[in-house]
């Protein structure tokens, strides 16, 4: 009988038994150490991963801080120059404010002069007449107004059948209070057309009139803007 086909020993049994369980256990280290290694790998791309989205992330943050604050500085600086603006605007506003008033007063003391305002009251008399070309017309004035525009009247009448040609009849009224700086408001045609020749209107006229050029000589040409007429 062959040797190599007789029944291991106990000793050759155990050799045997170690010898496996030693395969299996290198086996199992280098299965391990393969899982290892390949959960290292995957462990270090999503840690590169989270690093570079949270890099991402801390950028996006700053620039939309970076922004907010640009946003917020702009918005202070355009308010504080807004504000001085306004102040400018405030004071300029005060200095032709100031510079109206002076010329309402002086207006206020043309009707204290007789002799100036009587003049005066014929020339505002005449233009009416002349815009309205009508044979009859009323004029009406301040009661303490009436003997001097009365005088007025007649000059003005006078003064328009030279440069007209055509006689016309005026009725002086003086039936109001002693309110405004004076001036005449003419009526014709039954009262359907009035016109406002007082002081205070015409004053109010060439402030409307003239404010721009007041505010250029004063001021200065307006930076904003861009067109003239």
């Amino acid at each position: 009988m062959s040797t190599s086909s007789r029944p291991l020993d106990d000793d050759e049994v155990k050799q045997e038994l170690a010898k496996m369980v030693a395969f299996i256990k290198q086996e199992a280290a280098e299965k391990a150490r393969e899982i290892r290694v390949k959960a290292d790998e995957e462990f270090a791309i999503e840690k590169a991963k989270i690093v570079r989205q949270e890099s991402i992330n801390i950028e996006a943050a700053f620039e939309k801080r970076k922004k907010q604050a640009i946003v917020a500085q702009k918005i202070a600086q355009s308010t504080q120059t807004n504000k001085a603006r306004l102040k400018v605007l405030a004071a300029r506003e005060e200095r032709l404010a100031d510079l109206f008033d002076a010329a309402r007063k002086g207006v206020a003391n043309l009707s204290s002069k007789s002799a100036d305002y009587g003049g005066l009251l014929e020339n505002l008399i005449l233009q009416c007449l002349l815009q309205l070309m009508e044979p009859t017309a009323v004029v009406e004035v301040r009661k303490k107004d009436a003997s001097v525009a009365r005088g007025a009247a007649d000059k003005a009448a006078a003064r328009y059948k030279d440069l007209s040609g055509r006689e016309v009849k005026i009725d002086v009224q003086a039936e109001g209070g002693d309110e405004g700086n004076g001036g005449v408001v003419l009526r014709a045609l039954g009262g359907r057309v009035t016109i406002n020749n007082t002081l205070d209107e015409r004053l109010s006229l060439l402030e409307e009139k003239s404010l721009p050029e007041i505010r250029h000589d004063l001021f200065g040409p307006n930076p904003a803007r861009k067109f003239y007429n």
